[in-house]
């Protein structure tokens, strides 16, 4: 369904996105992971054409990003980061709108909203001016104008920013229906658990970079040592402290295999990696 060949864009001097070239298959959820300022969102506004490319391209359901915008923007509907709304709309306003533009038949965009308004618990809020709503309900309208939609290929980004974990479920739940309907969906997100979650295959991207890519379960199975717990000591005196004590007793117990320890910043504080035995864990 898409097709990134070489991919590029610089601002400046930072290459926000490095010679990309990546396959995503029709029908599946595609996860991008990584830390704020990776690319992610860059690598959307290219796919989206919202910004143009300083060379490579993606091919987007056979039309090409640079070539035929006008095309892909027929294919992909876009939730963003930070959401975009007209101020002036109410929520339900903006749904319609959004419904209108995508063709969706009055009678069944009428009903997808009332399942929206509903389910994403925005019933006090309706008749509000989008710039009278929180950051919270921003955000569930911005994620909304994509589901109700149900486009053929429908992108995410940091689909559940600002939300509480129960709304993140009803969120992960209607993009898996969504997938259910046919939608091919990029997700772009920094939660190891929602790339877990929704993903049939992952991306992860650091520095303009894909690092690697692969399902969620053998991503997992590639680190070594499983869970990795993370613990703070804290001494009145770094030299109290016995690392080859320490290292030694805790290797004394079960299902671990391997032990780091290390001062932070040369204060009193030191932290202690245990790797867990993954057959086991």
């Amino acid at each position: 369904m898409i097709e990134i060949k070489n991919l590029t864009k610089r601002f400046k001097d930072i290459v926000a996105v490095n010679d990309i070239s990546l396959d995503i298959n029709d029908g599946e959820i595609f996860g991008l992971l990584g830390p704020n300022g990776a690319g992610k969102s860059t690598l959307i506004h290219l796919l989206s054409t919202i910004i143009k490319p300083d060379s490579g391209t993606a091919i987007i359901d056979g039309y090409d990003i640079i070539k035929e915008p006008f095309e892909v923007r027929k294919r992909v509907c876009v939730s963003f980061q930070d959401p975009k709304l007209d101020w002036q709309l109410n929520l339900v306003e903006t749904l319609k709108w959004h419904g209108k533009l995508w063709r969706v038949p009055k009678f069944e965009l009428n009903k997808r909203i009332e399942d929206m308004v509903k389910s994403l618990n925005l019933k006090d809020v309706v008749n509000k001016k989008n710039w009278k709503l929180s950051g919270g309900t921003r955000k569930k309208v911005e994620v909304a104008k994509v589901l109700v939609v149900k486009p053929k290929i429908a992108i995410f980004d940091e689909p559940t920013a600002f939300l509480d974990p129960m709304m993140k479920k009803i969120i992960w739940d209607f993009i898996k229906e969504l997938k259910e309907n046919g939608s091919t969906i990029i997700i772009a997100t920094n939660l190891m658990k929602e790339a877990d979650e929704l993903s049939d295959r992952v991306a992860i991207m650091d520095k303009g970079k894909i690092i690697t890519v692969n399902s969620p379960s053998k991503l997992k199975s590639s680190i070594q040592g499983g869970e990795i717990i993370i613990i703070n000591i804290l001494s009145s005196n770094k030299i109290d402290v016995n690392q080859s004590r320490i290292i030694s007793e805790l290797y004394k117990m079960d299902d671990i295999i391997k032990v780091d320890i290390e001062n932070i910043n040369n204060s009193n504080e030191y932290m202690v990696r245990i790797f867990l035995n993954n057959a086991k864990n």
